[in-house]
């Protein structure tokens, strides 16, 4: 990782002062697997304290804890909404699961597949559009050049690091991180911490 980021250091000198402010590279992985994209399901537009309560109460109802597609077809609709989900978000767990189930969706292809590849397979999910694929690449399957053009936080911090007028746009994103690449990811992290705590003053 140390070459990631004295590549980004080196190649912009904003995100080289956001890189000292933030401090060590500390992300946290989860495993490419169901339990992971139902849990960014979960989380889609929520705060992250109500969306772990939330998540927490899924893993409750489902034997063993363990959050399966066999598992959550098992559980009644009604049941994962006493839950605290909303019904949209029910439907869109259970297309997840009928689909993984009939192995229209395979996660053991996904590390094989190219970043864009994943985002076609995944999207064809109810309720799974292209900011849930690039969490996912992120956090699960660990791919170190993407950037989540759509994500609120990365915009906000795009915009107070280079003191921008208005949130920049995807393509202007995009022109931004071309110095980045191939480390898109890892910007991406700092951008979404230099937010928190005594970074962000």
């Amino acid at each position: 990782m140390r070459k990631a980021i004295l590549h980004l250091k080196k190649a912009d000198p904003v995100l080289s002062s956001v890189i000292e402010r933030v401090g060590g590279y500390r992300i946290e992985y989860r495993d490419p697997d169901f339990q992971t994209l139902v849990r960014s399901i979960v989380y889609q537009q929520l705060s992250g304290r109500v969306a772990s309560v939330i998540f927490g109460r899924l893993a409750a109802l489902v034997p063993g804890g363990a959050i399966t597609p066999e598992g959550i077809l098992k559980l009644k609709p009604d049941k994962m909404r006493r839950a605290g989900l909303s019904k949209q978000k029910t439907n869109y767990i259970r297309d997840l699961a009928r689909k993984t189930a009939r192995g229209k969706l395979k996660f053991e292809l996904l590390p094989k597949l190219s970043d864009d590849e994943v985002i076609e397979h995944l999207t064809q999910v109810k309720g799974i559009g292209v900011w849930t694929a690039h969490m996912f690449l992120i956090f699960a399957l660990q791919r170190p050049d993407v950037l989540p053009v759509g994500d609120l936080g990365v915009r906000s911090a795009i915009r107070k690091a280079y003191g921008l007028e208005e949130l920049p746009l995807p393509q202007q994103m995009a022109e931004l991180a071309a110095s980045w690449r191939p480390y898109c990811s890892v910007a991406s992290w700092y951008l979404w911490r230099s937010l928190e705590g005594p970074a962000a003053l």
